[in-house]
């Protein structure tokens, strides 16, 4: 049987590589597909004050996906959607009122326009955050050495990998995110590991597993973001988590593992 005899046989499909590294230098960066922009946030990219261009596409179809439209590379143009240009003008008009920009998505490494813009946004004198996971480590590392700080999103026990190709949707993930996590921790660049967890794909005893794996590796931010249903009446995947998620004896010890443990849950 062959790798992707078995990924069909998990039902999940493989990830397509990256275009070649050494053509995505030439793309400029008003290329970049900016699929929204948050002019404000106090909360994506820790002790800035920043703002957050979305981009769309991601190779990945994780099971709690929020921002499905998001997936596709190309734009629905049935929906509005932002541009370079956009952010750049921003950027520009509240030189010295922002410290930073956050590039998330979708997976804004799959976005071969990527490196130009980070580029263009350190010129401009802004710190750079990036909300990655880890999908495509040849294009991270085009944009590691700009960046100020990572928001690393870890699906699944890297240990589990049949587990984060269930999350996913996608082969071999987690050697993915293993290769990125590797290169992050190798850099310096401050690092927040975070988890969507919900009981139905991540038990307490998977949550744990991660969580102590993190930790043996060095790891001292986690963040744990309850699933929370969709806004707007979309079809959820999942049912609402309860507050008796994670159990307390969990919480406690994810707790005791890392030295900024950090909650977010939003029940709906």
């Amino acid at each position: 049987m062959t790798d992707m005899d078995a990924a069909a046989a998990r039902g999940v499909i493989p990830l397509e590589p990256a275009a070649p590294s050494e053509h995505s230098d030439v793309i400029p960066a008003s290329r970049l597909r900016v699929a929204g922009i948050t002019p404000f946030t106090t909360i994506d990219f820790p002790g800035k004050l920043s703002a957050v261009a979305f981009l769309q596409g991601c190779p990945w179809r994780c099971v709690y996906c929020q921002n499905p439209w998001m997936q596709p590379t190309e734009f629905d143009p049935a929906l509005e959607h932002d541009s370079w240009e956009k952010l750049e003008a921003l950027l520009r008009k509240r030189k010295g009122l922002l410290d930073g920009v956050v590039f998330s998505g979708g997976e804004p490494c799959a976005d071969p326009a990527l490196k130009a813009a980070v580029a263009a946004v350190k010129a401009m004198g802004y710190a750079v955050g990036l909300h990655t996971g880890g999908i495509i480590p040849k294009r991270l590392a085009e944009v590691l050495p700009m960046l100020d700080w990572v928001g690393l999103d870890v699906k699944a026990p890297p240990t589990d990998a049949a587990l984060y190709d269930r999350v996913t949707g996608r082969a071999h993930s987690a050697a993915h995110f293993l290769e990125s996590f590797r290169m992050i921790r190798e850099s310096g660049v401050a690092l927040e590991c975070r988890t969507t967890a919900h009981p139905d794909y991540l038990p307490d005893g998977k949550l744990l597993e991660l969580a102590e794996w993190l930790h043996a590796e060095g790891v001292d931010t986690f963040a744990l973001q309850i699933y929370r249903k969709p806004n707007g009446g979309l079809f959820s995947a999942f049912p609402a988590v309860g507050s008796d998620y994670p159990a307390p004896e969990t919480k406690a010890r994810l707790e005791a593992l890392f030295p900024k443990f950090i909650e977010r849950r939003n029940d709906r």
